[in-house]
């Protein structure tokens, strides 16, 4: 079928049909959905040259990758929810691998020249990210994966980390644990912040004090987490309960658990931030993992979504969605066991 047949069909112009079918801002949305549904129902391809042609897209989303730390299961999950609604409509993800800041600086000063991507996705901002001035400067249209705070109207799509990591202190709180220890993301971005601040806002809400040698900051990676747990647990007053900030974080801390002798879930808690990773189910573990859900894949989609109504014409100022996150209670929080005084020996 071509267009002038599904025109035809329709009764309507071939410019309306086209318009609709590449999404511009002042076709109704009624006769958009019309034209989408009947294009599927009756097998309608559009020439992907000639729409490019004729709207003056590449039809390709750009993201830029930095560091070994990015090349995750985070990334894979997120990377299959925006790949898979992208190709929905036949848009492709030109992904860029670099080593450096000033490198991934440099690609995005590269995309903007070659106008090889309409758009592009920007993760793991900063409360005050250089990247984001850069592609507004450059007029990259773009949707961050968090927030930032430039002083300037941007798309941006996140979940409620502050609430999240507030709700998940307070119920251990409220379970009696006082020495909980934050195994958050690295110190300066947005989500690590927002995190602490719930973490603080949980503890002084019951006037307690934080204490620096409970928060740490750095990579999700299960080694990583593991030193750190296991430092922590060699304290004369140790953690009672870990808040981890991902499933691979959460890893680390039950190999360290372990390896102190100790037993989750009765001799030390923990909940941790649940990507919901296909081969990580917290449902399947032992025991089940206690967590603040979020799928990443499904942000992944969503952020698709939000940038296909960006190159429709929504305004950048009108995209702003935060998701709530979901605390799901399992078998690793309970109410903290008495710490048995260390024995004193005496030479004989």
């Amino acid at each position: 079928m071509k267009l002038k047949d599904l025109a035809l069909h329709l009764g309507l112009s071939q410019t309306t049909v086209s318009r609709a079918l590449n999404g511009y801002p002042e076709v109704k949305e009624s006769t958009r959905i019309l034209v989408n549904e009947a294009a599927a129902r009756l097998g309608y391809r559009p020439n992907a040259s000639a729409r490019m042609l004729a709207t003056g897209r590449a039809g390709a989303i750009g993201m830029v990758l930095r560091g070994s730390e990015e090349f995750g299961p985070h990334t894979s999950e997120f990377l299959g929810g925006l790949g898979g609604r992208l190709a929905e409509e036949e848009v492709d993800i030109l992904v860029t691998t670099v080593d450096s800041y000033q490198d991934e600086l440099a690609a995005y000063r590269r995309a903007a020249a070659s106008r090889k991507v309409d758009a592009m996705v920007l993760h793991s901002p900063k409360l005050f990210d250089e990247r984001a001035q850069l592609l507004f400067d450059l007029k990259v249209p773009f949707v961050l994966h968090g927030r930032t705070d430039i002083g300037k109207e941007v798309a941006w799509f996140d979940i409620d980390n502050q609430g999240a990591v507030e709700r998940a202190t307070s119920h251990l709180l409220d379970l009696g644990h006082r020495r909980i220890a934050l195994l958050n993301g690295v110190k300066g971005r947005t989500f690590a912040e927002h995190r602490e601040a719930g973490y603080r806002l949980a503890l002084s809400s019951r006037d307690l004090p934080v204490e620096a040698a409970l928060m740490t900051n750095s990579t999700f990676t299960d080694e990583v987490a593991f030193r750190l747990a296991q430092s922590m647990l060699e304290q004369n007053h140790r953690p009672t309960a870990f808040l981890a900030g991902s499933m691979m974080t959460a890893l680390g801390v039950f190999r360290a658990i372990r390896q102190a002798g100790l037993e989750l879930g009765s001799d030390v808690s923990m909940i941790a931030h649940d990507d919901v990773f296909p081969y990580l189910n917290a449902d399947n573990m032992y025991p089940t993992m206690s967590t603040t859900r979020s799928s990443i894949r499904q942000a992944g989609i969503r952020i698709a979504e939000l940038l296909l109504q960006l190159l429709a014409g929504k305004p950048a100022g009108a995209i702003h969605e935060e998701w709530p996150v979901e605390l799901v209670l399992r078998q690793s929080t309970a109410a903290p066991r008495p710490i048995a005084p260390a024995k004193a020996y005496s030479a004989s």
